[in-house]
């Protein structure tokens, strides 16, 4: 599948080809399960750079017609592959979601490769020790990505369908895109989020921010900084405990993406739940 890009000429601007992730690969080692699909190197007007994007789609996808609702995950390169995985441990988000998706919970999932070296800079929103291009990120996910996404796959394009996810810099980047687009993301999950970047600056945005209806999960381990000040700013904002908000300690968890992979099914579960039941009651 190609996507072509053109300008208000017509003039062919970007082609953006939608591949097999095995076939792209070309590497018996490389491992998925299911139907992964790679957009290899997605040009980003808002960044000015290319990087990798990798779609999952259900099981039900090619025997259906229906809609699905839409992760957007951070660190793409981590997600699904041990071969591309930092220190050679991955998500498991493949394996996770087929054996979500056999209990109803049903997402395509879009891992977006981070920007390599400019990583900290693009997971950044606030100004500080590390340039900021968080906010170019976020736009690029918001006019970009998502509107290619959606244009090629069948998906629920409303936010409480939305969900952006990430660990680390990419719990902090996701964090921010929740309260900085309500129009676009409903959902968000945070995994040991780095709240310490702007010496804090995350707490006094979400604190600021205009409420909105949505989920956020967060998580920390136990051997890492806490997620609570954030849980307890929130539910002073008037999300409520298991119904829009829930926050996980994981006792000796440390900051890896073998816990991170350990947490994914609880966060999936959380933020998609009103998803299962509605396909348990056969809503398209």
């Amino acid at each position: 599948m190609t996507e072509i890009i053109k300008d208000k000429n017509g003039n062919v601007l970007k082609r953006a080809e939608i591949l097999p992730y095995l076939d792209f690969a070309k590497r018996a080692a490389h491992h998925v399960r299911g139907d992964v699909r790679i957009v290899p190197q997605a040009w980003s007007p808002q960044l000015q750079n290319k990087r990798d994007v990798l779609i999952y789609l259900p099981p039900s996808y090619a025997t259906s017609e229906k809609k699905y609702p839409v992760l957007y995950m951070q660190d793409g390169q981590n997600l699904f592959d041990h071969l591309t995985a930092y220190a050679g441990q991955d998500w498991q988000v493949d394996e996770t979601m087929e054996r979500l998706s056999a209990d109803g919970y049903e997402a395509i999932v879009v891992g977006i490769y981070h920007g390599g070296d400019a990583r900290l800079n693009e997971y950044n929103p606030f100004p500080g020790k590390w340039h900021s291009l968080g906010n170019e990120y976020v736009q690029f996910l918001c006019e970009s990505l998502k509107p290619f996404i959606d244009r090629n796959f069948r998906t629920h394009t409303e936010p409480n369908a939305t969900g952006i996810l990430g660990s680390s810099m990419g719990g902090l980047i996701s964090l921010y895109a929740f309260f900085n687009r309500p129009d676009i993301f409903g959902l968000c999950g945070a995994m040991s989020p780095s709240l310490f970047v702007g010496r804090g600056a995350m707490l006094k945005y979400a604190r600021e921010a205009q409420f909105h209806v949505g989920k956020i999960y967060l998580d920390n381990g136990t051997r890492e900084p806490s997620a609570r000040p954030l849980f307890e700013l929130l539910r002073e904002k008037g999300y409520r405990l298991r119904t829009d908000l829930k926050y996980v300690a994981e006792r000796g968890g440390h900051h890896t993406e073998s816990a991170w992979a350990r947490r994914l099914p609880g966060a999936v579960r959380f933020l998609l739940k009103e998803w299962k039941e509605k396909g348990a009651a056969g809503i398209p």
